[in-house]
């Protein structure tokens, strides 16, 4: 009975030590995909949730940069005309980007730059802490996070398939819109309001000599309007929504001298057709 015992056992320590091996294992799994899960990056909803808005500004503050971004939309509907006439509905983001990137006018000469820097330092002026407080969100998170969040709340009611198409698309046009915004700005190279005068945002410290950040034009005001033009043609009946969200951004970037008026306007002639671009391509 004890050679009985001599033989078994061994045999069962094997079978124990494997079970422990099978337990450790799983375990570790959980832990590598506990880990990997908490370094995941957030989602726009995530941020906006744990960074919800303050007030912002008011209709009266936004109404005039709002009507100049709304003045873009048909002279961007008329221009990409040409472009489809030529190109029709195949997707060339190469050849679009190029010829996007003509359709952008030549930033002011001096002078006219020189007044609209006068605007953004009388409203500099009138800063208030409910005002920064404002900007510094719409400037945090009116690139991409407001537009996802938006998009977001429309898959709710759709089909999941059609929903995440949509969220592909629009990842693709802020994508395609960052990309000539900046390519443009790098061409033109004209230096930021607070480069040309760092009083108006100190926080930013420019070096003396320094010739960017580059806003011409507004990456905002691209990024903005690209998704503006394709959530509205998702969602007809929110555009008034985002119409007044992305007046909301671009006042931001007026009030904290990130841009000049022109800037603002380049910007979102630029998005507009963009938008109009990632609308047809993905949907002939």
């Amino acid at each position: 009975m004890n050679v009985l015992r001599g033989i078994k056992w061994p045999y069962a320590l094997i079978a124990l030590l494997a079970v422990a091996a099978v337990a450790v294992g799983a375990l570790r799994s959980q832990l590598v995909t506990a880990v990997t899960s908490s370094k995941k990056k957030p989602s726009a909803t995530d941020k906006i949730k744990q960074d919800p808005p303050p007030t912002l500004f008011t209709d009266d503050e936004i109404a005039a940069i709002g009507k100049k971004a709304d003045d873009q939309r048909k002279k961007a509907d008329a221009l990409f005309v040409r472009w489809k006439k030529t190109h029709g509905a195949a997707r060339d983001d190469k050849a679009f980007a190029v010829w996007a990137a003509q359709q952008v006018p030549a930033p002011p000469a001096a002078a006219p730059r020189t007044a609209e820097l006068h605007q953004d330092q009388q409203l500099a002026k009138a800063r208030t802490a409910a005002g920064k407080k404002a900007a510094t969100w719409l400037e945090l998170h009116g690139k991409k996070d407001i537009w996802k969040l938006y998009l977001h709340d429309q898959r709710e009611l759709v089909p999941a398939q059609q929903g995440n198409a949509e969220k592909a698309e629009l990842k693709a046009a802020l994508k395609l819109a960052k990309t000539i915004s900046d390519q443009v700005a790098a061409k033109d190279k004209q230096p930021a309001p607070y480069v040309l005068d760092p009083s108006l945002r100190p926080d930013k410290h420019i070096e003396p000599g320094a010739k960017g950040p580059y806003s011409y034009p507004s990456r905002h005001a691209t990024l903005s309007a690209t998704a503006v033009t394709y959530l509205s043609a998702l969602s007809p009946h929110r555009a008034a929504d985002y119409d007044w969200m992305r007046a909301e951004v671009l006042y931001s970037r007026l009030y904290m001298a990130g841009h000049v008026t022109s800037d603002i306007t380049a910007g979102t002639l630029l998005g507009d057709l963009i938008g109009d671009y990632e609308l047809t391509v993905n949907r002939r």
